[in-house]
């Protein structure tokens, strides 16, 4: 089985943080979740209201962190998945953060990410030239950094599956369920 690292913060949407630690552990992987810091983080869930244009933000679940990101040794791990909601905007900031990105693109192992989360794969300067879906806002910023944003629940683009939101959790966990477990050539 795969072992997966998940990077998170206080802020990570609940829904696209909790969806893949357990989907991913009921398949038998081994999850650990980094943080800048190794403590309990605070998830938020976002929704929309009829009468706001934007959507709101309550609390989540609070979900305790493995390892701060100064103490993970990607070398160690087949995959990663960047949960989104607000922290994508703090963690692509920490120390550690962009190196881990970079370690897996350069690898060319599996990565996961959806709504803000791209964020970080911007900040790590691994989106030119890529397709790749996020939350509809992001659309500029992906554009920016040289990506071609993707209206879809899942978009594959060689070892990297994205998506744009909480909604779209079934698509892309199955997507990078795929590339997690390839199946063998005969």
């Amino acid at each position: 089985m795969a072992k997966v690292l998940v990077m998170a913060g206080d802020a990570a949407e609940a829904l696209e943080t909790m969806y893949p630690i357990q989907r991913l552990r009921e398949e038998g992987h081994t999850v650990h979740v980094a943080a800048p810091k190794k403590k309990v983080i605070q998830t938020v869930v976002h929704d929309f209201e009829p009468h706001m244009d934007t959507y709101t933000e309550k609390l989540g679940y609070r979900v305790p962190v493995d390892l701060a990101f100064s103490e993970v040794n990607p070398a160690e791990y087949d995959g990663l998945y960047i949960p989104g909601g607000r922290a994508p905007e703090w963690i692509r900031n920490e120390p550690g953060a962009i190196e881990i990105v970079r370690h897996f693109f350069e690898a060319r192992k599996p990565v996961g990410t959806l709504c803000h989360g791209p964020l970080v794969l911007i900040a790590a300067g691994v989106v030119n030239g890529r397709r790749l879906a996020a939350y509809w806002a992001l659309k500029p910023d992906v554009e920016a950094a040289g990506g071609t944003f993707v209206d879809h629940e899942a978009v594959v683009d060689g070892h990297l599956v994205t998506g744009r939101a909480w909604p779209d959790n079934p698509a892309i966990l199955r997507e990078f369920l795929r590339l997690l477990n390839p199946v063998p050539a005969r």
